[in-house]
């Protein structure tokens, strides 16, 4: 968020006080904590209530925030596309709701008609509930049609038959410099939290022609608020309606075990969890000795390759591994053409791979490897092996 961190500490609880969270013994330390270092913020990792946070701004006389309205701030200052800002704006909204203080309940408005006044209208509080509520269904209308257009754009995907693949992982593991180092993508990547929320999808042609859509996601993160979860799943959704995932580790991170732990339980919770996964253990330039933790990230996963997406290193050996679960879903198939059904012949050039091709009078000889959904599509030409 940009701000400066004064002093931090762990605060070990039997059991969450409605109050404060914490025993009143303990609030008083944090607030003489906050007096020491003249701060003038104070941040949980854990979420408030609204009770809770209203108590701890009247005790510590400062500004109180918590996980969820730090996480919610990050997002909207990254949030670039129309789609990202109404995510962002709901999650706000909806975080906002519940905390909108009394400030003007000695405010009445009177309503009345029929050339009589009602009794006491509606307090201020009221009105201003009212108009978030109103906004938060608007914006959920928006995300709908958002959400349908998505759809739309995935059907279209799905319709020219391309395998698609996912780069799943905590947030900050290189997801968006491995997509720009694999296919030029330009996307913005940074050394920041979520420095991408949107999804970007780019094709990558593997070695034996056949194409590849590659789709960047937002990076998961360790107690992702659940309102954060809905409102961005339409672009999780990219992770469980892809043919296959690569779950991008950052190998230097000293928690990277746990963030594997975290990323494979959401993608759990999304219901992607039995996806064919390729590993990939990122930035592995940085580490000084990475053959010792090989091991540890072999037993992981079945397909586990070490990359750095910033100088290419191990692209080659993670293409291979594509490669192995695009062949997966492939058909081999022969053909007999009409040489007046080219439009056939060039589909098979585009969506397949053309392992021996020949001409007869009238016709087109063709041994293809293509997707396996395809293989309904071209059965009227389907011959014996030549």
């Amino acid at each position: 968020m940009g701000v400066e961190v004064a002093a931090s500490e762990v605060v070990r609880i039997t059991r969450p006080s409605p109050q404060y969270l914490m025993g009143s013994g303990k609030a008083d330390d944090v607030c003489a904590l906050l007096e020491a270092h003249d701060a003038d913020l104070l941040v949980f990792d854990d979420d408030l209530t609204a009770p809770q946070q209203h108590l701890w701004e009247k005790k510590s006389k400062c500004a109180v925030i918590d996980r969820r309205k730090v996480i919610i701030d990050i997002f909207g200052q990254r949030a670039c596309s129309h789609e990202a800002r109404l995510q962002i704006e709901l999650a706000r909204l909806e975080y906002t709701l519940p905390r909108i203080k009394r400030a003007w309940t000695h405010l009445e408005r009177q309503r009345g008609g029929g050339g009589f006044v009602g009794g006491a209208g509606e307090l201020q509080i009221e009105v201003d509930r009212r108009l978030v509520r109103d906004k938060i269904a608007k914006l959920r209308r928006e995300l709908i049609e958002v959400r349908r257009h998505r759809d739309t754009q995935r059907k279209n995907r799905s319709r020219n038959d391309v395998s698609t693949a996912a780069l799943v992982g905590y947030t900050n593991s290189g997801k968006s410099t491995l997509l720009n180092t694999m296919t030029g993508a330009g996307v913005l990547a940074e050394n920041k939290l979520f420095a991408t929320l949107d999804p970007t999808t780019r094709r990558v042609d593997l070695p034996n022609g056949q194409p590849l859509l590659v789709t960047d996601t937002v990076g998961f993160i360790r107690k992702l608020p659940h309102s954060l979860v809905e409102a961005f799943k339409s672009t999780l959704e990219e992770a469980v309606l892809a043919d296959f995932l690569i779950h991008v580790v950052d190998a230097t991170h000293p928690k990277v075990f746990e963030h594997i732990e975290v990323t494979t339980r959401l993608l759990e919770e999304l219901g992607a969890r039995e996806k064919p996964t390729v590993l990939a253990v990122n930035k592995i330039d940085l580490l000084e000795n990475p053959d010792e933790m090989a091991g540890a990230f072999r037993a992981l996963a079945e397909r586990t390759v070490f990359v750095s997406a910033r100088t290419g290193q191990g692209l080659e050996e993670l293409v291979t591994h594509l490669l192995s679960l695009t062949s997966a879903g492939m058909a081999n198939v022969h053909l007999r053409i009409p040489q007046s059904r080219f439009d056939v012949v060039s589909s098979m050039h585009r969506e397949g791979e053309v392992l021996e091709e020949r001409y007869d009078p009238g016709s087109v000889l063709m041994h293809v490897r293509l997707p396996k959904r395809f293989e309904s599509r071209v059965l009227e030409f389907a011959t014996a092996p030549w």
